[in-house]
């Protein structure tokens, strides 16, 4: 009996002997016969953990090797370039705007450092209405 392959990308290698392949299939409806796509994860067995984020792959059907992980990688079918994820390519910009943000808040603290309250009498420690604070 043949086991069942699927092709699919790379989304996560953070675990070990493990990564996370996500296969998109079209479907069709069945009032309307309009095709549609959908994304579905798999876990996949790695031994040697040599695939990356962004890697093709195709992945087998197999025994369960643990709670969630039902296929393995058979092979590697396009090896992406990128050597550092988009995540670490965003860090400068975020330190730029919370840099840009703390100035802000900055001048905004400083414009209220003597805020006048509704209800304040220019006389120290008394409200409008005579009562003492």
């Amino acid at each position: 009996m043949a086991k069942n392959q699927l092709k699919g990308k790379v989304v996560s290698n953070k675990m070990k002997n493990t990564v996370v392949v996500e296969i998109e299939r079209l479907k069709k409806n069945k009032k309307y016969k309009r095709r549609y796509s959908y994304l579905k994860s798999f876990k996949a067995h790695d031994q040697k953990e040599e695939c990356k984020i962004g890697d093709e792959v195709i992945i087998e059907e197999c025994r369960p090797i643990s709670k969630d992980k039902k296929w393995r990688i058979v092979k590697r079918t396009m090896i992406s370039t990128d050597t550092e994820p988009e995540e670490v390519l965003e860090e400068p910009i975020i330190e730029e705007e919370l840099k840009k943000n703390e100035e802000a808040v900055g001048q905004k603290e400083e414009k209220e450092i003597n805020p006048v309250r509704k209800g304040a009498t220019p006389e120290l420690g008394t409200l409008s209405r005579g009562k003492e604070i």
